[in-house]
């Protein structure tokens, strides 16, 4: 296990997205952290086809015409994704559809032999479930999620597909958001869904999975504590700069005192479950830098002036409600269960 407190990176790292950009807002301090040391795997589960692009005065991108042309966007999202894991400096990623594998119980595949094929191993792309913002910050289902949306392929489909990564790249930790995926989109509880169910697969010697079984002993899960974030709330609000700047280009600030999403949790449930943490201001740089490449999702991401010394940063999504980046990162250990320790992931 892995012990509580400041991350130490130590073998390899695998994160698990649902779309371009999740990386960089919801983990891009640990990334960068662990990709200057050690390696970093990316999983994205599909390509923000559905996803809204910010094209305004105040942050004019020329590319509202993608919103709604779901391959044009896919295509555009994947180059702001590849600039975006530049600068974090993860080197090794994979589109979750586009991982092959193969059922071969007589010869098991030897680690590190899961490549990611061209074509998918014929099967449909994943893409994009869609969203509706039901209050600030707060995100919910699309009432008009098609055929291929993430959120409808079969869970034990995407998961064998995650678990030959987890067999292939044998991490010592995999991280992912928590059970209401951050914010609520549906795609991301999807993907903490697969991600808990491919960790199952990959450890199962019976699964029907290519490679030699791999034990995880621990997920890492992206949390926030509840006192901090209304703090960050609070201190933006203070912020005299930033009040201009949403005066300037009619943003919002959020409620210090309303409604959290998921990603929030008491400090006491983060602290008993084993809290790590990533200290941001040493990658600071890097991690604004990944958010201005993905220019059509991310607007206004900057520096804070240093008022408040626990918020670095801050950052707005298409909703124009402008969020905190806190100094500290935090993730809530989950150990994994019912899996056979066959291998060490240490």
């Amino acid at each position: 296990m892995v012990p509580a407190g400041p991350v130490r990176p130590d073998g390899t790292l695998l994160a698990v997205h649902a779309h371009p950009d999740d990386e960089s807002l919801a983990t891009g301090a640990l990334l960068a952290t662990w990709a200057a040391t050690a390696p970093v795997t990316l999983v994205t589960c599909t390509r923000g086809e559905r996803g809204e692009v910010i094209d305004t005065p105040s942050h004019p991108t020329g590319l509202a015409r993608l919103e709604g042309d779901g391959p044009a966007l896919a295509a555009h999202r994947e180059r702001e994704l590849a600039a975006a894991l530049e600068a974090l400096g993860v080197r090794d990623h994979l589109f979750l559809d586009r991982c092959g594998y193969e059922i071969d119980r007589s010869e098991r595949v030897q680690s590190g032999d899961l490549i990611p094929t061209a074509d998918g191993g014929g099967q449909e792309r994943y893409e994009d479930s869609g969203m509706v913002w039901v209050r600030p910050g707060i995100a919910g289902p699309a009432p008009d999620s098609g055929p291929t949306a993430f959120v409808r392929v079969p869970l034990d489909d995407a998961a064998a597909r995650l678990a030959g990564v987890v067999r292939a790249r044998r991490p010592a930790v995999v991280a992912t958001y928590e059970a209401g995926g951050g914010y609520g989109h549906p795609d991301h509880v999807r993907a903490h869904q697969v991600t808990v169910r491919a960790l199952e697969l990959a450890a199962d010697p019976a699964a029907a999975v290519v490679g030699t079984p791999w034990a995880v002993p621990e997920r890492w899960e992206v949390v926030e504590p509840v006192a901090a974030v209304r703090a960050a709330r609070r201190a933006l609000g203070d912020d005299a700069a930033v009040r201009r700047l949403v005066a300037a280009h009619g943003l919002a600030l959020a409620d210090p005192d309303g409604a959290l999403p998921p990603v929030a949790v008491p400090q006491q449930e983060l602290e008993r479950s084993g809290r790590v943490t990533v200290d941001v201001a040493p990658v600071l740089d890097q991690v604004l830098a990944a958010l201005a490449a993905h220019a059509t999702q991310v607007q206004h991401a900057g520096r804070t002036n240093g008022a408040d010394r626990h918020v670095l940063a801050r950052y707005a999504l298409s909703n124009g409600v402008l969020a905190p980046l806190l100094a500290t990162a935090s993730l809530r250990r989950v150990p994994v269960a019912g899996t056979t320790p066959v291998g060490s992931a240490r």
